[in-house]
Formats: C-alpha cells, structure tokens, sequence
C-alpha cells in the first residue's frame, strides 16, 4: 500500500509540475490492471493507455482468421481496469499487417461482418497503430512491411478506434510519407468521423476491400 500511494504522489507530481497530462503504461503483463485503474483514479490523468501484447492465434496455415481470443484478452484488460484506460489494439496490427503482406483483405472482416480487431468490438478503448519502439524502428521485433505502411495508415485513419502515429514515419522516413500521413489525417479531420464510427464492410476479398465509415456514411474506403 505504501507503494501504492508513493506512486499515485510521484504521478500527480509529475501533472502539476512536470506538466504531463496523460500515461502510457508499459508491459502491463507485468502487474495487474486493477493498479492501472488505481493510479488512474488517484492522478485523474486526460487520458491512458495501457500495451498488452500478447500472442497471436496460429494454425497450418499460419496466422488464423479468428483472433476473438486475442482482442477478447484487451477487452479483459480493460475491463478490470474500470475502464480508466484504453488499449493498445495489437489485434488489428497483427491482422492489418498480414492482410497487406499476403494480400489477403479477406482477413478484414470477422464472422460477424465487422473490422477484427479490437476497433470491431470495443471502438472507444481501441489505440490503432503501424509500428511502435519495439516492433519497428532499430528494434524490429513485428514490423509492418515498409512497403505497405501508407496502406496501413490509409486503413487505420480511415476506421473507428483512436489512430496514433509512429514518430519515425512521420519525422525520419522522408517528405513524401509525411505529406501523405497529413492528407489521410485531413480527411479523417473532415469526415468528423467519431472513434466508434460504425463500419459497414462492403467486400473483403484476397486482393480488394471496400466500406462505408460512419451513419450516414461520411467516408468511403477501397
């Protein structure tokens, strides 16, 4: 307990003096959500984000179309958090990054019709990215094809969830990513698309994806 609240002073410390206004948890793995949602309560931070990254589900085939079991261990981590932190959505890294690797869109859309990732179930906790510290950069322990990352990006600012961008691809890869990156966050800015937009999946085929986002629709992806 005395640690407990040494750390809920360290981080209203670091609020009022220091002047941060939001947390990311680290490898939340290693301790329990119920502390997330402990220090969150005690600092009252803008907002907060949790990683968990867990394994992937696999068969003969390789990475396995149902991934419930995946995004069902994020909605679990939320949930015992009081839902005082969102999440990062590694369900649909996982999922976005093979579709566009092996052209195969059909992954896209789960047995109910909706996106697969955590986006497809609980939108408002959902923290959408490309690559982060540790799965790109010099690190590359998961990367997104580097080839395909605008697709990535064209699929993730488009969609419901909350986007986040990954600093080397805006500020270390060149002019042309970031030109293109500013035009996609434009047009979501436009759409006013909200983070649980509903997402109506018009075709999920091998090489083609086609959906509506938003009710009334207010952006058209392909």
């Amino acid at each position: 307990k005395k640690v407990q609240e040494s750390i809920s002073i360290w981080l209203r410390w670091l609020q009022l003096q220091v002047g941060f206004d939001a947390w990311r948890f680290d490898f939340v793995k290693g301790y329990a959500a119920e502390f997330v949602g402990l220090y969150c309560k005690k600092s009252a931070p803008s907002w907060a984000v949790g990683e968990l990254w867990g394994d992937m589900a696999y068969d003969d085939n390789g990475l396995s179309h149902n991934q419930d079991g995946h995004r069902q261990d994020l909605v679990n981590w939320i949930n015992a958090t009081d839902k005082q932190s969102t999440a990062f959505d590694f369900t649909t890294k996982g999922v976005l990054q093979e579709a566009v690797a092996s052209c195969q869109y059909w992954r896209l859309k789960d047995s109910n019709g909706k996106p697969p990732g955590l986006i497809g179930w609980m939108p408002k906790y959902a923290v959408t990215f490309i690559d982060n510290h540790d799965t790109g950069s010099t690190q590359r322990h998961w990367p997104f094809p580097d080839d395909k990352v605008l697709v990535g990006y064209a699929y993730i600012l488009t969609h419901p969830g909350i986007p986040s961008l990954f600093w080397d691809h805006v500020f270390d890869w060149g002019e042309h990513h970031r030109n293109q990156i500013a035009e996609l966050l434009k047009a979501r800015r436009e759409s006013g698309i909200p983070v649980d937009a509903p997402v109506k999946i018009m075709c999920a085929e091998n090489d083609f994806y086609l959906a509506e986002i938003g009710s009334p629709p207010t952006l058209r992806v392909a």
